[in-house]
């Protein structure tokens, strides 16, 4: 793909981002909600650092154009991408605290620990994940009842031991129990993977599609999960600080086991390509309205930041 190829991309990704960051501001309003007791201000404010604070809201967006894909309705669809980058916000939240990867920054900015501590980093992170599945749940999402069922589950298993959850319990296994390279795309796969494609999977979800199209999305979603990790371990390896907003060469300095320290850099792109060709022929089916979701595999594996 050429730079001019991927405008069209980009601003579709940016086109994406204001309605998500003006939903998730609206939901993370301090004014408590029906059933809600009270929102404590500080509580909130640290939930709103952790959201509100940049990123390129890639899996709201695979959600919106998996959606889209299906002609599903968009003003659900845009409830459901809230709700997983909840998810996802509040697993970073945790993830940066010092039992687990300990930073300092995130996005360029103070962790949510810094910023606050380490307690209300916890909290924040816990109101965040139930907030995720209060937003599916609620008639506000405008969905048969049972495709909002369906979601809650399939972003419970994607978030929970079988998924993300449990994918970082074996990364924090594996600085002390070196994985096979079978045990890395497990633990990549739980880790990163689960939440993007549930993202992918999500549209055919909300549109009632028939379960083919469900596991082909996932399958899609899988590949460009497996992508993403990729591209992150390269970045690791070759980026600074200040490109990706947070800290970098850490997986080296640990001796963490990545198919990236296991292969190379040059395996490691060439696995990149392979998995975008992987993606787009999961895609040939719906031709030209896939085309988006076709530059998202191919934004994910060149990705800079």
């Amino acid at each position: 793909m050429t730079k001019d190829d991927q405008i069209p991309f980009e601003a579709a990704l940016v086109a994406r981002t204001g309605p998500i960051e003006a939903l998730l501001r609206r939901l993370l309003d301090d004014r408590s909600l029906s059933g809600e007791i009270a929102r404590p201000q500080r509580l909130m404010e640290a939930m709103r650092h952790g959201v509100l604070n940049g990123g390129k809201r890639l899996r709201p967006f695979l959600v919106m154009e998996s959606a889209a894909l299906f002609s599903a309705d968009g003003e659900a669809a845009l409830r459901v991408a809230a709700a997983l980058e909840c998810v996802h916000c509040y697993s970073l939240i945790h993830d940066d605290l010092p039992a687990m990867d300990d930073d300092d920054l995130r996005r360029g900015q103070p962790t949510v620990h810094k910023a606050f501590d380490e307690a209300t980093a916890i909290l924040a992170g816990d109101a965040l994940l139930a907030l995720a599945f209060d937003i599916i749940a609620d008639e506000a999402t405008m969905l048969p009842a049972e495709r909002r069922a369906a979601l809650v589950l399939a972003l419970a298993r994607a978030a929970g031991a079988g998924g993300m959850v449990g994918g970082q319990m074996l990364d924090l296994e594996a600085e002390r129990i070196r994985p096979d390279e079978a045990g890395i795309i497990r633990l990549q796969a739980m880790k990163t993977g689960a939440l993007i494609r549930f993202a992918c999977e999500a549209g055919a979800i909300l549109a009632g599609a028939p379960a083919a199209d469900r596991e082909r999305l996932a399958e899609f979603g899988s590949a460009i999960g497996l992508a993403f990790q990729l591209a992150d371990d390269l970045l690791d390896l070759t980026a600074d600080a200040h490109q990706m907003g947070k800290a970098t060469g850490k997986d080296a300095a640990a001796g963490k086991a990545t198919l990236v320290a296991l292969h190379g850099a040059n395996w490691a792109r060439d696995q990149l390509q392979g998995l975008v060709d992987q993606a787009h022929a999961l895609l040939y089916p719906y031709g030209e309205d896939a085309m988006l979701l076709k530059q998202a595999a191919e934004f994910v594996a060149a990705r800079n930041s």
